[in-house]
């Protein structure tokens, strides 16, 4: 029997999230023989065509077979409400047996509500996936990433399998040759009455790399003393090419923002690289970050608990340590470009 399988592709910035290509790579990884690949996707209605065209040409170069598109004002900025009226729309036509969502605050807003109306079985925060036999066989951490899991899951066409894939998990498939025709299907909207509407969209962070997404990040702890004190850390991501982080510590300190704050109560992370710079290793950080690639530590304390989970330590003042390491990174990639 055929199934379909549904991710979303999310915009930010004009931009199409990498997560939704790591959807898109997932659902690579359990379909089967007559299993079609299928993308839904949402914008508002003054969208340049041209950019609704460039989403549609990478996510048929990442796998997807089928692009189902809504347009309307409502869809600008995501509102719970409307997002929600145009995905059960979506569902209810497509009728997949498998929906796959990214681990983002959309994901986490949107999954549960779909799960509720369709009285679907969801599983969040998975890191793999994988097709045996009947069964689709999920791994995701638990208990602050000390346990995994691996839970099974199946759908149906009125009781789809809801998924939230975490970012920066899943290997991307191959990009394909875009020239065979493309299937772009535009369907209608009809808007609820909203109960709310958004009057503004305040990005503290606009035009910042996601923690999510990054491959490398740079974080700091108590060490770094002040707001000052992230200017090396963000000098060096800036020449990685990365994004910066935060420990609760230095949140709370009023160092920097929350909105950078990686840990149990924060963002989740799973970068190729993780510098912590100042960090001792709280288990509520760790348990945010704990499955990086690799992990780097800079601190003064060398019964820091961050490195014993470190793959690389440095015993030292972060304040001489880091802008070492950003000159010679520096130097490094010039002479690559040269």
């Amino acid at each position: 029997m055929s199934r379909t399988l549904l991710t979303y592709a999310e915009i930010r910035h004009h931009q199409l999230r990498q997560v939704s290509f790591e959807a898109v790579s997932a659902a690579a990884h359990i379909v089967q023989d007559q299993d079609q690949i299928v993308t839904c996707l949402f914008y508002g209605s003054a969208e340049d065509p041209a950019e609704v065209e460039r989403y549609a040409k990478e996510l048929f170069a990442h796998g997807t077979k089928r692009l189902y598109t809504i347009a309307h004002t409502d869809l600008e900025t995501y509102h719970a409400e409307a997002y929600f009226q145009a995905f059960h729309h979506v569902v209810t036509t497509v009728q997949p047996h498998v929906i796959l969502l990214g681990h983002t605050a959309l994901g986490r807003d949107l999954g549960p509500r779909l799960a509720s109306a369709f009285q679907a079985g969801q599983l969040s925060d998975v890191t793999d996936i994988q097709q045996q036999g009947e069964h689709i066989i999920c791994t995701r951490p638990l208990y602050a990433g000390k346990a995994v899991e691996k839970r099974t899951i199946q759908g149906s066409p009125t009781r789809p399998a809801i998924i939230t894939i975490r970012p920066n998990n899943i290997p991307l498939q191959p990009v394909q040759d875009t020239t065979p025709s493309r299937d772009v299907v535009a369907l209608p909207y009809t808007p609820p009455t909203l109960r709310s509407i958004v009057r503004e969209v305040v990005r503290k962070t606009s035009g910042k790399l996601d923690l999510s997404e990054a491959k490398i990040i740079v974080s700091g702890g108590r060490g770094v003393k002040s707001a000052e004190g992230f200017q090396p850390l963000e000098e060096l991501a800036s020449v990685l090419q990365g994004a910066v982080g935060a420990s609760r510590g230095a949140c709370d300190a009023g160092y920097c923002d929350y909105g950078l704050q990686i840990g149990q109560t924060g963002k989740v992370v799973t970068p190729e690289i993780y510098i912590a710079c100042g960090i001792s290793g709280a288990i509520q950080h760790l348990a945010g970050m704990s499955s990086s690639r690799v992990i780097i530590a800079i601190n003064k304390d060398p019964e820091a608990p961050i490195f014993k989970i470190a793959d690389y330590g440095i015993v030292g003042d972060l304040f001489e340590v880091v802008p070492l390491l950003t000159a010679a990174f520096r130097d490094l990639l010039q002479k690559q470009q040269a």
